[in-house]
């Protein structure tokens, strides 16, 4: 029995791990490894460390091996790999492809309002069914898409026009995090348009971005999700 308790806590930690090699790969971005650029790698690394997120919670659940452990050493691994990392992959873009040096310290607010956004989350009771700011793993998703929408747009548009959005997105999207927006969760317990047209709407219009823009439509996804709650709000 005590093996099994600590199996969603192991799993956690592998989130954290996956974290960290996506923060080794934004500072190695145009390095080739395994035939793909590290920046590439640095993107499916924290993509692991959402697929590490999911599991941890569905195996405390399945085993009903809760612990006030595992729900800090969650926090700190969805900060590192959702904060740090994705963090740490734009201030490479922004150093390698853009003059605005003094702008890639702006990325230093995705860390800090996740670690204030996880911070509240973990003594605010409300958070049960719905979230209050934009949740830390969307804050990473978004970056993912933003470096891939920077990369595919770096030469073709102006940079002090790329230089200007990118700015306004490491303002904005930080403060989302401790907003008082409530945000829907996609966690569905009955499959009825009632109760979750909203979450199905933000499946398919993933869906439809993703493969319409590629990876730089999942920055699309989290604007399509932000816009869902401030006209649609979670009653």
């Amino acid at each position: 029995m005590k093996i099994v308790s600590k199996i969603p806590n192991t799993i956690t930690l592998m989130n954290l791990v996956s974290g960290c090699v996506a923060v080794i790969m934004a500072f190695k971005f145009n390095e080739m490894t395994g035939g793909l650029p590290a920046w590439a790698w640095a993107m499916i690394w924290i993509g692991a460390a959402a697929v590490f997120d999911f599991l941890d919670g569905l195996a405390a659940r399945t085993l009903h091996a809760y612990s006030e452990l595992g729900k800090e050493l969650d926090s700190l691994s969805d900060l590192v790999s959702f904060g740090v990392a994705p963090a740490m992959l734009m201030y490479n873009f922004l150093t390698l492809y853009t003059s605005a040096s003094w702008m890639a310290f702006l990325v230093l607010l995705i860390p800090a309002m996740g670690a204030l956004r996880l911070a509240r989350f973990n003594i605010d009771e409300r958070q049960h069914t719905s979230f209050i700011g934009l949740p830390i793993p969307a804050n990473a998703i978004f970056w993912v898409g933003a470096v891939a929408w920077g990369l595919a747009n770096v030469e073709s548009m102006e940079e002090q026009v790329m230089v200007w959005i990118l700015y306004i997105a490491l303002v904005a999207i930080p403060l989302l995090m401790v907003s008082n927006l409530r945000m829907f969760s996609l966690k569905i317990k009955s499959f009825g348009w009632t109760e979750n047209w909203r979450r199905y709407i933000l499946i398919l219009g993933c869906a439809g971005l993703v493969i319409a823009f590629g990876v730089q439509g999942l920055a699309w996804t989290i604007l399509l999700y932000i816009a869902l709650a401030v006209i649609c709000p979670q009653n």
